[in-house]
């Protein structure tokens, strides 16, 4: 029964992080169709826009998905994306 527990366990640790894994090409796909509409923004915002949406992917393609995420997440606080 120990083992059947330990395995059940590892399956959802496992599925958790996968889940991560597919969040951050959602938020891309946020940003970028954000991007799509011109928002108002200064020069300066736009520019950390991209600055965020392009680490964000690269931590992503690195496997860091909660760095991935967190530098996604301000990309999406400058656009006011929920």
């Amino acid at each position: 029964m120990k083992i059947r527990g330990i395995v059940a366990a590892l399956a959802l640790a496992l599925a958790s992080g996968s889940a991560f894994a597919f969040h951050c090409p959602a938020d891309m796909k946020k940003i970028d169709e954000a991007l799509a509409k011109n928002p108002k923004l200064s020069s300066a915002q736009a520019a950390d826009v991209k600055k965020y949406r392009a680490e964000g992917e690269s931590l992503h393609k690195a496997g860091k998905h909660q760095e991935s995420v967190d530098t996604l997440a301000k990309a999406m606080k400058i656009l006011n994306i929920k």
